[in-house]
């Protein structure tokens, strides 16, 4: 595809809220369909989304070094990591609790982390990629991102469920640090502009 023919290029802006298409004009305008502010790429894309996501990166580590829950069988337990814990409730026999932990706590947050950052890779170093694509992972990780509030309640959802029988979980101090990951990410995808996957192609 060549860059030339994109949207901006022909003089107009696509708004970033409802996608209405509208003729560019030289002073700032407004979206007539949902009265957002236009640009022609988001403000600071690149620079916002970076932060986040070197502020989500910093605080999964805490997340998974420190223990998250205490799994608790017949009085007897040990704080546990997100790896310990799924490794203990494997053992325990609720491989199906395992698994949902599994995903929501380690496939789908480190997924968005490193999705995000090939995005921020692509865009700032204008790699010749297809720009399609990478804008079909990006709102694969937006729409995912409305599901990341399931991590922050995990715990407290399992404490609901499993404490009623022999087996206790109590969640630990990763928790907090666990649910800021959940909330940068969410605000990195948000600020991110898959507009500029489209300004990096030439011959596409």
């Amino acid at each position: 595809m060549n860059a030339k023919t994109n949207a901006l290029a022909q003089g107009f802006i696509r708004c970033h809220d409802c996608g209405y298409l509208v003729k560019r004009v030289d002073h700032p305008a407004t979206c007539p369909r949902c009265d957002s502010l236009l640009h022609g790429r988001r403000p600071h894309s690149l620079q916002r989304t970076t932060a986040l996501l070197f502020s989500g990166f910093f605080l999964y580590i805490p997340a998974n070094i420190f223990p998250i829950m205490n799994v608790n069988q017949f009085g007897v337990g040990d704080p546990h990591t997100i790896a310990g814990g799924i490794i203990e409730l494997f053992n325990s026999g609720m491989i199906p609790i395992g698994l949902l932990v599994l995903v929501a706590s380690i496939l789908v947050p480190s997924l968005k982390l490193i999705g995000i950052g090939l995005l921020l890779l692509c865009a700032h170093f204008r790699w010749q990629v297809n720009a399609r694509k990478w804008t079909v992972m990006y709102r694969v990780i937006a729409f995912v991102g409305r599901w990341s509030m399931l991590d922050i309640f995990m715990i407290s959802i399992l404490v609901d469920l499993v404490n009623f029988g022999a087996v206790q979980i109590i969640a630990g101090p990763a928790a907090t640090a666990f649910a800021a990951v959940v909330i940068l990410t969410m605000f990195a995808a948000e600020n991110f502009d898959p507009r500029l996957l489209w300004d990096n192609q030439q011959n596409l």
